[in-house]
């Protein structure tokens, strides 16, 4: 787990400045790679790479940027999980270090581009391929590593972090599309960000860069094609051999690791299996606010513990950490992204990365295997919709009225999002009605500034995603899975990515090993979604790893965050300061008088406020107080790491 940095001139020219740019963006990155750094330049000065290294596998060797024998050069940030299996298959012999950066330049000697379809694990890498003259970048397959680019002046710059960008972009401007996007989803949408002419390369996707043409593309998609032939014990049985596959290559590290226990079935499930595997050298880690039960998880996660016999370290998170944090999450985020999960989130890693270096999270369950409860929601309608029609049976539908109305229970408390969501629009298309449920936008009146923001509709991008052909027309629960796994858990991602290594800590994620996605796009709806149960054939596969207190849940909260109670009791000062200020007063997209005028009447769980605090920190800090590159205060030279040796050439002026 590392940062990584470059740039390249499209016009066959030397960067100027070339080694203090790398240097700078090093600097910007520390927190990512607290165990060391590199740089590396191309004798032209038209190219180099920036590295900060945060040491997991292979700890004495492995530096980079690494130099390969036919002096291609790469830059790395994650982890191969598969790269013992491709050593062999490279050839054993030939390798001059025991790190999985090797892995990849002998896999690119071997395959070229198409080596990134072997690669099992998490990664975003550039690597310079001397021969053809060609920068060749890849995002893994979930986008659960970074990677962000923009072209400034006629260079080609990327990093893991947008704040290493920042300082060679002209002006730090809004993107509006991507504001818009924020407003709907509290996330962007095809590689927008919230700063105008920076993008994120696309999970599952490779960027090229030859002869001054950029060209994205895309290498891998999950395809929706469910098997019908096989029992839900066929897939009960398959899930568990590939999650228990899963979590053994996610254990491969030269560090103790740990892992994350929020008292949920996702992480409940990842950590019993690494305790199984791990025995007692496995630590966890969950946090709790003492603020009344309904706040408050950390019973189940205790019993956990309890029950698989492995060390609990208990966070307790105050409004006083709140306000001590929340800007420096909002740095770490680089824009606004997700709910309140996120300040949780940074704390609790806080706390591990005084223990481990690696932890371990049940990221991605929920868009897998259906663990939302709009799920439930928008299948309620489509049910009632389908028996006055008549087409019940028409395959749309997984479940039918009769066996939905016993789980119904799990939509108690959740009235007012009912009562809204079937005000209008009813029995509409059924991505129309998807959208009502996720679009967050309608909640905003005067405070956003509507006429600034052009015509762009979010809509337009989500129907892209929700009716895209590689999901079966036939299945309501595959689209809406789909369009969450394809854009709320990149979102989540880059929470967990960026609150982890803000500590220096690498978070892993077993639920999101390809092999397994792959398969679980096979499971038939009601398989997964049995009677309108969230979860079902995930739930019935690993009930026997974990206490029945945790097995029988209905009232899983998602670590709820007190944000609304802080708001309007022990931060209402911090808030409302953050409101007030004279540049708050004076946003262009954004009346934050009027937002002061209605949070305190905002509902418990709400967002809306959440969601407009984040945007003014984060104008505060990114567009009042630019970022701009670290001073050097000596001339800056570039380290060539490689799997033979390192050695060193001055910097070009």
């Amino acid at each position: 787990m590392c940062g990584i940095g470059g740039v390249l001139d499209l016009e066959y020219a030397p960067v100027p400045g070339l080694g203090h740019k790398l240097y700078g963006m090093n600097q910007l990155l520390a927190h990512r790679g607290p165990d060391g750094q590199g740089v590396w330049a191309h004798e032209s000065g038209r190219v180099g790479f920036a590295h900060r290294r945060l040491s997991i596998i292979d700890l004495s060797g492995g530096h980079q940027p690494m130099l390969d024998a036919g002096d291609n050069v790469v830059t790395y940030n994650g982890e191969i999980y598969n790269y013992l299996e491709l050593r062999d298959e490279l050839g054993r012999e030939a390798f001059r270090t025991a790190s999985d950066t090797e892995v990849i330049l002998r896999a690119y000697r071997r395959w070229g581009p198409e080596c990134v379809t072997r690669f099992r694990g998490m990664f975003a890498f550039a690597l310079w391929d001397e021969q053809a003259q060609r920068l060749f970048c890849a995002r893994d397959r979930f986008g659960i590593k970074p990677f962000y680019y923009t072209v400034a002046g006629g260079r080609l710059y990327f990093a893991s972090e947008v704040k290493a960008l920042l300082p060679f972009v002209d002006q730090v401007e809004t993107d509006l599309a991507g504001f818009k996007d924020y407003l709907a989803f509290q996330f962007c949408l095809g590689g927008k960000t919230l700063f105008k002419g920076i993008h994120e390369l696309p999970p599952g996707h490779v960027l090229t860069a030859s002869n001054g043409v950029l060209q994205v593309r895309r290498y891998w998609e999950v395809y929706y094609h469910i098997d019908f032939d096989h029992t839900a014990r066929y897939f009960e049985q398959k899930l568990e051999a590939l999650l228990e596959d899963s979590v053994r290559v996610h254990l491969r590290s030269d560090v103790p690791l740990g892992a994350y226990v929020s008292g949920g079935l996702d992480s409940g499930v990842i950590a019993a299996l690494a305790a199984r595997q791990e025995g007692g050298a496995l630590m966890c880690f969950t946090g709790k606010y003492s603020l009344g039960p309904e706040y408050d998880e950390s019973g189940y996660a205790r019993a956990l513990a309890g029950h698989c016999g492995f060390p609990l370290v208990e966070r307790e998170i105050t409004s006083r950490d709140f306000v001590d944090n929340i800007r420096d999450v909002i740095y770490h985020l680089d824009f606004p992204v997700a709910g309140p999960g996120s300040f949780s989130q940074y704390m609790i890693s806080e706390t591990a990365a005084r223990h481990r270096k690696v932890v371990l999270g049940g990221q991605g369950g929920d868009e897998i295997f259906g663990g939302y409860t709009r799920y439930l929601i928008a299948y309620f309608e489509q049910c009632i919709k389908a028996a006055i029609q008549g087409t019940m049976n028409d395959g749309n539908f997984v479940v039918t009225y009769q066996s939905i109305i016993p789980n119904l229970v799990a939509l108690r408390g959740y009235e007012p999002m009912l009562q809204e969501f079937f005000r209008d629009g009813l029995f509409e298309p059924m991505d129309r009605r998807y959208f009502r449920l996720v679009n967050r936008a309608p909640h905003l009146g005067q405070e956003i500034r509507w006429d600034a923001l052009g015509d762009y509709s979010p809509f337009d991008t989500f129907g892209e995603v929700f009716n895209g052909a590689n999901v079966g027309k036939e299945s309501y629960f595959d689209r809406m899975t789909h369009f969450d796994f394809k854009t709320l858990l990149p979102a989540l991602l880059q929470v967990e990515d960026r609150v982890s290594m803000a500590h220096g800590l690498e978070s892993r994620v077993p639920l999101l090993d390809h092999p397994l996605i792959e398969f679980a796009a096979t499971i038939p709806a009601d398989v997964k979604f049995k009677d309108g149960h969230m979860k079902h054939v995930f739930r019935q596969t690993f009930q026997h790893l974990l206490p029945r207190a945790i097995v029988e849940r209905t009232d899983k909260m998602g670590f709820p965050t007190p944000f609304t109670r802080w708001v309007n009791g022990e931060a209402r000062d911090f808030v409302h300061d953050v409101f007030s200020s004279t540049a708050a007063r004076g946003r262009a997209l954004v009346d934050n008088a009027r937002v002061l005028e209605w949070m305190e009447k905002e509902s418990r769980f709400g967002r809306n406020t959440w969601g407009l605090l984040c945007l003014e920190l984060w104008h505060a800090e990114f567009h009042d107080r630019p970022v701009r590159l670290p001073e050097v205060e000596e001339p800056v030279r570039l380290e060539v790491c490689s799997a033979a040796g390192a050695g060193a050439t001055p910097a070009p002026a």
